[in-house]
């Protein structure tokens, strides 16, 4: 079966975070601790979706914990706007097994 492609607007299927998601953990961390007011020792992407709007909206299951997990939403804009990643919203008190919805 092909894959379907994505359509502008909808969410992509959950997919294995890779080395470039946890890039985007690393650049919003400090942004989360401080809407927290906490500092965090494991930050650890696990699995995304996406979003293509004006730019793509990350949707990152993080674990924060050995127990405890966030999701994020993070917006990157496009290539030429040349602006790092913005955590724009967050949903904590998460399970490994929450699926990721939008939020």
């Amino acid at each position: 079966m092909l894959p379907t492609p994505m359509m502008p607007g909808g969410l992509s299927e959950t997919k294995p975070a890779t080395p470039e998601i946890q890039h985007i953990v690393d650049q919003v961390k400090p942004q989360f601790e401080s809407r927290e007011n906490r500092t965090y020792g494991i930050f650890r992407a696990i699995v995304y979706k996406t979003q293509v709007v004006a730019g793509i909206n990350y949707f990152i299951k993080v674990q924060d914990s050995d127990t405890d997990y966030v999701h994020l939403r993070v917006f990157q804009g496009l290539p030429h706007e040349n602006q790092g990643p913005s955590l724009v919203s967050f949903q904590t008190g998460k399970t490994r097994d929450d699926p990721l919805t939008y939020f």
